[in-house]
């Protein structure tokens, strides 16, 4: 999937992505809306991560969507 079906089907894949980034709220997964920018934004934060390491697990996760 790229980025644009990604924000597109949000409603459908944002199950997985909060089974997989679970400190990250549902409210948070609502403002998103499929944008990788702030999801890596988001990993980064919550999970103190360095931009690159959080840019290759949402990359990571996104093959396997």
């Amino acid at each position: 999937m790229n980025w644009d079906q990604i924000e597109g089907k949000w409603k459908q894949v944002k199950g997985s992505a909060k089974q997989k980034w679970g400190d990250i709220t549902g409210d948070d997964w609502d403002k998103i809306e499929g944008r990788r920018d702030e999801i890596v934004g988001l990993v980064q934060e919550r999970y103190g991560k360095a931009k690159e390491e959080a840019e290759k697990d949402v990359d990571d996760w996104i093959k396997n969507v």
